[in-house]
């Protein structure tokens, strides 16, 4: 497998990852993952704009530009003949030595880029029987709006839900839905479309904010307010939403089934023309 390291895409094996990099010391960096249809990335541009604005809210200076990025993503994918897949990359802040916790000044360190490419297809069988899932309480850091590399949170939320016998856990704040362990995370009440509003205790999905689009074309009226727990007897459809699994219908919590425990109306058209977008 070839990977692209820094700006040169290279054999897998011949990367070096230093010691005190500081992506594996603090997990201080970010990453991307976005889907390849048809051997293009779908909305890049979005996915590069959050990119841009989660390193400028951790100080870190991308050692690459739009262009630069685009151009060896593609010849990545070209190398690796992914038509269905997914392109996956993080960016390091980089090595600095003597390990210190404080930020390096600007100008002493050089992030460092890693990426890759895989081939996957589309999970049609969750997408249409969905996932079950359970309420887990929320730990994680107060800056989930920052696709950072430091996902210990998640991880252990997922692992406790999966080692309870369910597919995914539903985060839970204060009383109120934020996300799944790794997805945004949608409700179906009275007809109406619900999901968490953007800020810190929620990542601004691309899957979401293509969603919200295909929502209002669709007239489809959309309420960005955290779901409370309370109104968990109220839901009609759940689901969740990221790049590499699209829509997943959730249809059941905590062992209660959603409405009659298949993938709802509205889910499904949400789906269906998702995937019309990508095509």
């Amino acid at each position: 497998m070839k990977i692209l390291w820094k700006n040169q895409i290279v054999e897998r094996d011949t990367v070096k990852i230093d010691i005190e990099d500081r992506a594996y010391q603090y997990g201080d960096g970010l990453y991307e993952a976005i889907r390849i249809y048809h051997s293009e990335m779908f909305m890049f541009d979005e996915h590069f704009d959050r990119l841009a604005r989660c390193a400028k809210e951790i100080r870190l200076e991308l050692p690459f530009s739009r262009n630069e990025l685009k151009e060896n993503l593609e010849k990545l994918i070209a190398l690796e003949k992914i038509t269905e897949g997914e392109a996956y990359l993080q960016v390091s802040r980089g090595i600095k030595s003597p390990r210190n916790h404080l930020i390096p000044l600007p100008g002493t360190v050089e992030a460092i880029l890693t990426a890759n490419v895989i081939p996957i297809k589309r999970d049609i069988e969750s997408q249409e029987k969905g996932h079950t899932a359970c309420i887990v309480e929320d730990q994680r850091w107060l800056h989930c709006n920052i696709k950072s590399l430091s996902l210990l949170g998640n991880v252990l939320s997922l692992n406790e839900a999966v080692e309870q016998g369910y597919d995914d856990a539903l985060l839970v704040r204060n009383g109120f839905f934020t996300e799944a362990s790794a997805s945004n995370l949608w409700f179906v009440i009275d007809g109406k479309l619900y999901t968490h509003e953007d800020g810190n205790l929620v990542l601004p999905g691309i899957t979401k904010m293509k969603l919200r689009e295909i929502a209002r074309e669709l007239d489809i009226q959309i309420i960005e307010k955290a779901v409370p727990v309370t109104k968990l007897d109220q839901i009609e459809e759940c689901f969740a939403s990221n790049s590499i699994h699209e829509v997943t219908p959730i249809v059941s919590i905590n062992e209660i089934p959603v409405k009659d425990g298949k993938r709802g109306p509205i889910t499904k058209l949400l789906l269906e023309k998702y995937i019309e977008a990508t095509i």
